[in-house]
């Protein structure tokens, strides 16, 4: 067991001055092995201070690097592609709106009019903007409604959101197009999807309905009810409130 010894201490005996000796020949050669690594350290720095000097060079060059790209590339690019976006959304919500010419103003807001980019444009030559991310959103929206269901959840795939609704949208529009594809299957994957993705009181029951329906009529009778069920107890008062009863009846039977 080590015995702290005060300064100025004197053995008493050989076996304390034997005990003494040990001590100091140990911290002599801890020290003499430390002042060794020391020197190889210092030799391979010395020996490879070309190469450390680069890298550290290099990593400085791309850190500036990235914030010059940042700054003067992908900044602009993003201020630009948020202003083209707002062309073709304009189209699509007339689409929306409209009682007559929804295909033309769709296929407008897909392809541009007038010299102005359409979402596809968009898509092309802003590649990695947010805009470019929502004109997918709007694209997959759109072929949707203009009933090219492979386009649709081509588009609706690439688009990326953690936002509540949006995020639940598209799955759920992805089910919409699997749906009427004929693949129940699917469809009913991208509803749970849908509602798995966020707890809110629009697209939460909209895609439980949905996917208590398609299970339906795949006879998934126990998983139709549980959707249903939830619908009546969580959101009884949402448009798909309404006559819940009947869906859970047949649910039931």
């Amino acid at each position: 067991m080590a015995t702290y010894k005060k300064r100025g201490f004197k053995p008493k005996n050989k076996a304390e001055e034997a005990q003494q000796e040990e001590h100091d020949s140990t911290t002599a050669e801890v020290f003499n092995t430390l002042d060794q690594s020391a020197s190889k350290t210092e030799a391979w720095v010395q020996k490879n201070q070309n190469y450390i000097l680069g890298v550290i060079g290099a990593v400085a060059i791309g850190v500036l690097a990235f914030l010059a790209y940042h700054q003067f590339i992908q900044k602009p690019k993003e201020a630009s592609a948020a202003n083209e976006l707002f062309y073709p959304q304009q189209y699509f919500d007339q689409a929306l709106a409209s009682e007559t010419a929804k295909d033309s103003l769709f296929t407008l807001a897909l392809n541009g009019a007038e010299g102005k980019y359409g979402f596809l444009d968009i898509i092309e030559e802003y590649s990695g903007t947010k805009a470019a991310n929502l004109a997918e959103y709007s694209a997959g929206m759109t072929y949707l409604n203009l009933q090219q269901y492979d386009e649709a959840i081509s588009h609706l795939e690439n688009f990326s959101s953690d936002d509540a609704i949006m995020g639940a949208m598209a799955k759920g529009g992805i089910g919409d197009a699997f749906s009427q594809l004929n693949q129940p299957e699917d469809a009913l994957e991208y509803y749970e999807k849908a509602v798995a993705h966020s707890d809110n009181e629009f697209t939460t029951p909209r895609f439980l309905y949905k996917a208590g329906v398609v299970a339906l009529e795949m006879e998934q009778k126990e998983k139709a009810l549980g959707y249903f069920e939830r619908i009546k107890e969580d959101y009884s008062k949402s448009p798909e409130g309404i006559g819940i009863d009947a869906l859970i009846g047949l649910a039931q039977n």
